[in-house]
């Protein structure tokens, strides 16, 4: 019982720690040399903790490497329910199409 218990935490523990989904942008000719441009806003050099769409990243003088901050959620009735992306949570809120006021259930998630 004592093997399965770690094996459970050792599983959860590679699944918080996974990367979600993440891009590497190299610096082009249009990006001023005091930072990285995303999305039409400059970042500042070094490591950014949350842009305004939900990305952690690291810009340097030749490219910026961002991963999203959220995960997509799936497995949820598509037919009855839709995912709207929240800016201020950086996340899905999972709700019912009729009435967004109440909840979802979503069975997984993916970056």
């Amino acid at each position: 019982m004592k093997s399965f218990l770690a094996f459970l935490l050792a599983m959860s523990s590679i699944v918080t720690l996974g990367d979600a989904a993440c891009f590497t942008a190299i610096r082009t000719s249009e990006w001023p040399y005091r930072g990285c441009m995303m999305n039409g806003k400059l970042y500042p050099f070094g490591d950014i903790e949350r842009t305004e769409f939900c990305y952690r990243c690291h810009c340097n003088r030749t490219w910026i490497r961002c991963c999203s901050l959220f995960l997509r959620p799936v497995r949820y009735d598509e037919r009855e329910c839709k995912a709207i992306f929240n800016k201020t949570s950086c996340g899905y809120d999972v709700v019912q199409k009729d009435d967004p006021s109440k909840v979802c259930s979503a069975f997984g998630h993916v970056g």
